[in-house]
């Protein structure tokens, strides 16, 4: 049986913490930053980087309840599946911008959050538009018609000339992928019937492929994309497994899949002349379950709320939490603990300032 999960794909640029050495210094960040006129962030994706636009949706997933947020400011839950930030508010930190990065669809959000960057991203979507719609969630396709909504509201806000130059000089971030296994290919009958797995990696592949090509014509120009996670690593889906160890038939595809995005990202930049960067959060991962100490990890098999082995989303609302999140990779059985992000930063952030704005 393979396991509905919702995405943990796992973003993570973010500001730089004592934690990493040798890391790229903050000052150096923003003033590379600000020599390339970097102006914004803007967000594709899935629960990796939805800050809280599925509140806004009719779907079950959501995490805009406690324990969720717990670690977040005023301990409030927005949305997003984690006990605090996501890795996309501390890059927007890092650039000096904002402390966090708001949902498109919040209805709090004021004319002037515009200027420094928004989330589109959409819980349990991914690059096949078909997972998005098993879920009742934003699929990409909707999330560049938010773009776009955004570069009006931007234009009304400082002029069209403005409006473009900030798209322009933005960072778009691209965080997705799990979902299109997890909950897709290997819970419905539909693409298994299509595809192989190997012919599903690549449909996926050219779907981004496609997707940031969309992103180029209305304005990118600067992409990130975070590979996809060791699959069989998430706490649930060993839970399911039967297994205490990660689950390599759920890790390969995923690592295979990664290859083909490096791929793509190569041709785009030679063909449309993009700069991208890409970040190997599957290496990242792995290496902190591999040797936790190192990252001033403890428990990197379960996750930090209730059992820490199948609650994720609503089976999460209430439960009780461990003692100390920043001991945990994992804050429920799917998705990350704010910890987590800042060990993926190191990695992360030297792909940006490398890559993507050197």
């Amino acid at each position: 049986m393979h396991p509905r999960v919702p995405m943990v794909t796992v973003f993570a640029l973010m500001a730089l913490m004592p934690l990493f050495s040798g890391a790229v210094d903050i000052r150096q960040l923003r003033q590379l930053a600000a020599r390339h006129n970097v102006t914004c962030v803007l967000v594709f994706g899935d629960s990796s980087v939805d800050p809280g636009n599925n509140n806004r949706l009719p779907t079950t997933m959501k995490g805009n309840f406690p324990p969720y947020g717990k670690d977040f400011f005023h301990r409030h839950p927005t949305g997003r599946f984690s006990n605090g930030r996501l890795a996309t508010d501390f890059i927007a930190e890092a650039l000096g911008y904002t402390k966090t990065i708001p949902a498109f669809l919040d209805p709090n959000l004021k004319p002037a959050d515009l200027l420094h960057g928004v989330s589109f991203a959409s819980a349990a979507s991914g690059y096949d538009d078909l997972t998005a719609n098993l879920s009742r969630v934003l699929p990409v396709s909707k999330q560049i018609e938010y773009l776009m909504h955004y570069k009006l509201h931007l234009s009304r806000l400082v002029g069209g000339k403005m409006a473009q130059n900030i798209v322009k000089n933005a960072i778009f971030v691209l965080s997705m992928g799990t979902n299109d296994f997890l909950q897709n290919y290997y819970l419905e009958p539909t693409r298994p019937k299509q595809f192989t797995v190997e012919q599903y990696q690549n449909f996926l592949a050219s779907r981004m492929f496609e997707d940031i090509k969309v992103m180029n014509r209305l304005g990118a120009t600067r992409v990130v994309v975070v590979g996809v996670p060791p699959l069989g690593c998430i706490p649930l889906v060993k839970t399911l497994a039967g297994q205490n160890t990660c689950v390599e038939s759920y890790n390969q595809p995923a690592w295979s899949f990664n290859a083909k995005i490096k791929e793509k990202l190569a041709i785009l930049r030679k063909t449309v002349g993009l700069k991208d960067a890409y970040v190997d959060c599957y290496g990242v991962i792995q290496n902190a379950i591999n040797a936790p100490q190192k990252f001033g990890l403890v428990e990197t098999s379960k996750g930090c709320c209730g059992s820490g082995t199948i609650e994720y989303g609503d089976t999460c609302k209430g439960m009780t939490t461990c003692a100390d999140p920043s001991k945990y990779a994992f804050w429920d059985a799917v998705h990350p603990t704010e910890k987590m992000y800042r060990i993926l930063a190191s990695e992360a952030i030297e792909s940006l300032s490398e890559t993507l704005i050197d």
